[in-house]
């Protein structure tokens, strides 16, 4: 029964809340919950249990990793937040780019939001995109 929970939960995307709340973490690489609500901005009002329940459904949902550390515990990454984005991404080209992921790069140069820099880095990856064909 376990697996098919983490099964179901490695098809879904998190939901906002949960989202920043791996931000934080995978950022820290590790974190108490008083770690994830010191880094939370502080015009964000977020209760200690609210933080708590949320990150005890991640470690549910075996997104996160627990190790007992005094009387709480230490929240642990188990998934990648590189996975997490190449997850996100094939679902955006799914859903809002009817499965073309050339209709998404060419919304991502229309938007105007990529400096040279970034253009020259996205040359670059497809250059070597290319060279591993």
């Amino acid at each position: 029964m376990k697996k098919a929970k983490s099964k179901e939960a490695n098809g879904k995307l998190l939901t906002e809340t949960e989202l920043e709340l791996m931000t934080i973490l995978w950022r820290l690489g590790e974190g108490s919950v008083a770690d994830v609500i010191g880094q939370l901005p502080k015009a964000r009002d977020l209760a200690y249990t609210s933080v708590s329940t949320i990150l005890r459904i991640l470690e549910q949902k075996e997104i996160l990793k627990t190790r007992k550390e005094g009387r709480g515990h230490i929240y642990i990454p188990r998934l990648k937040k590189n996975d997490y984005e190449a997850k996100t991404v094939r679902h955006v080209v799914e859903r809002v780019f009817d499965g073309t992921p050339m209709a998404l790069v060419r919304q991502l140069l229309d938007s105007g939001r990529l400096d040279e820099n970034d253009l020259k880095e996205l040359k670059h990856l497809i250059d070597q995109a290319g060279g591993r064909k």
